[in-house]
């Protein structure tokens, strides 16, 4: 017997439990076996799922890390325009009250002459700072839009005026009455 044989399958033999042509037979069985393991086997149906799980969850951490980055950039852009809105604010005086609607709410806020009629040239623009209203002139509240557009209240600089709908009486009559941008209430 040229091959090894292990010892269990020695102790058969001599006992004289097994022939030596079925050793052999065995043996190459079991050499079969493990040259087939080793062979050029496609991948089991697990290992496709476990690839598959590790693909998903590949995509989802570049989504999630995405999602995270653009929140992080949208954070960066809004402290810059509050960065912005402390640094360039324009001081309020006077005793003037200027009402403007914020989230459905009407606001007030004391201002002189000189800014009331900048507020409504569009000259001066009304924006939310977080903790109250500010005054910010054209040229600041340009850069915040570009930041965060929602800070931005009352710009009577960029108002578009509101299209007539041809087809409705009430618009078109009411549309002939100029409400001035000055007006007091």
């Amino acid at each position: 017997m040229a091959k090894a044989i292990n010892p269990l399958q020695e102790q058969l033999l001599k006992a004289g439990l097994v022939k030596e042509s079925k050793v052999a037979l065995v043996a190459r069985e079991q050499a079969k076996a493990r040259n087939a393991k080793g062979g050029a086997a496609g991948p089991s149906e697990i290992e496709l799922e476990a690839q598959r799980a590790r693909a998903e969850k590949a995509e989802r951490d570049r989504a999630l890390e995405a999602e995270r980055r653009e929140q992080a950039r949208r954070r960066e852009l809004q402290a810059q325009a509050r960065q912005i809105v402390r640094d360039r604010r324009v001081q309020r005086s006077g005793e003037l009250e200027y009402r403007f609607t914020a989230g459905g709410v009407i606001r007030t806020l004391l201002v002189d002459e000189d800014q009331r009629r900048k507020l409504a040239s569009g000259a001066l623009v009304i924006v939310d700072a977080g903790e109250g209203f500010e005054l910010l002139p054209r040229a600041a509240a340009d850069q915040v839009r570009e930041r965060d557009e929602s800070m931005i209240v009352v710009d009577h600089g960029q108002a578009a005026p509101e299209a007539v709908d041809p087809d409705d009486e009430d618009a078109a009559y009411y549309a002939q009455f100029k409400v001035p941008d000055d007006l007091m209430w």
